[in-house]
């Protein structure tokens, strides 16, 4: 099967065209390389260094033809949405919107798409949320990424384009960046290894639903090459807050400082884990990797990166 992969050179995306790539499928990659690194592309997929908002996608999927397209490029900084609602936008959903109608144009069987489980549901009056829960964003992020839900919905009645959405939790792994704005375990991580003093926005009690790349990956393959669709969420349905994570962190990394306690910022969602049991009964997928396991494997790949 031709699968093309957006955001193929980035975090998640990377390893899921990694996964691909060792199932026998062929891949084609789309990255504009804003955010995603040159060392992460496979050399077995093909790649093209495009923008999802181009006109050049056109082209692309005319000469390519994929049979299924997974979608995990975005903007993904809560913050970048909140100071740039516009470039947002224009990015999560028009170019969203874009990749859409090529799929449409071009005869594509199913799109699976990364949404966003952290920022989709707003404040919620129970946890773990599930996928009936109503929805409402306190960002533009979860605002724009739940905007595309609805095209799929709409081109699936319409059209009869099948689609799977994958409402993420908070993903941490191998690839993910430590200087970014988003991702704490990579920042804690990162700024930790430098000598730098991490710091927690609030008081340490915001939670979070942290969930390992290779479980997100698994349930990409699955969404992929199975016939179920809709909604999922993909998660754990553990919170953990943002204290226990540093202090997680900075046990395994023998450090002895504490943070620094800064004001919340705007946007952010103050508790949230995800009830994945529908993802467990349709798709067949349940997360195998553990809190401990998991950053465990994460720390000793960023010891690589930052210790000589």
């Amino acid at each position: 099967m031709k699968v093309l992969v957006t955001g193929g050179a980035g975090f998640i995306g990377s390893h899921i065209v990694d996964a691909l790539i060792e199932r026998g499928h062929q891949v084609v990659i789309v990255d504009d390389l804003s955010t995603g690194r040159p060392e992460n592309l496979n050399s077995a997929a093909k790649f093209y260094q495009v923008n999802i908002c181009s006109s050049e996608m056109e082209r692309i999927f005319e000469e390519e033809r994929p049979e299924l397209v997974n979608h995990q490029a975005a903007q993904t900084v809560i913050q970048k949405s909140v100071e740039d609602p516009v470039f947002d936008a224009k990015q999560n959903i028009l170019g969203s919107l874009n990749l859409i109608l090529q799929c449409l144009r071009f005869g594509v069987k199913k799109i699976v798409y990364a949404s966003s489980g952290g920022a989709v549901y707003g404040e919620t009056e129970y946890r773990p949320v599930d996928e009936s829960y109503p929805v409402n964003p306190l960002s533009y992020y979860g605002i724009s990424k739940h905007t595309v839900e609805h095209y799929l919905h709409l081109v699936n009645l319409e059209h009869g384009l099948d689609y799977a959405v994958l409402r993420y939790a908070n993903v941490y792994g191998q690839r993910q960046n430590p200087k970014s704005e988003a991702g704490v375990v990579a920042i804690f991580t990162g700024q930790i290894l430098q000598g730098q003093r991490p710091t927690i926005f609030g008081k340490g009690d915001k939670t979070r639903d942290y969930v390992h790349v290779s479980d997100v990956v698994a349930a990409n393959v699955l969404a992929m090459e199975g016939d179920k669709g809709g909604i999922y969420n993909i998660g754990t349905g553990v919170e953990t807050s943002d204290q226990e994570m540093f202090d997680l962190l900075a046990e395994g990394l023998k450090y002895k400082d504490n943070p620094h306690y800064s004001q919340v910022r705007k946007g952010e969602v103050y508790r949230i884990c995800l009830n994945c049991s529908k993802a467990q009964e349709e798709l067949g997928w349940q997360p195998r990797f553990s809190l401990k396991e998991g950053l465990a494997e994460t720390v000793n790949y960023y010891r690589s990166l930052f210790v000589k």
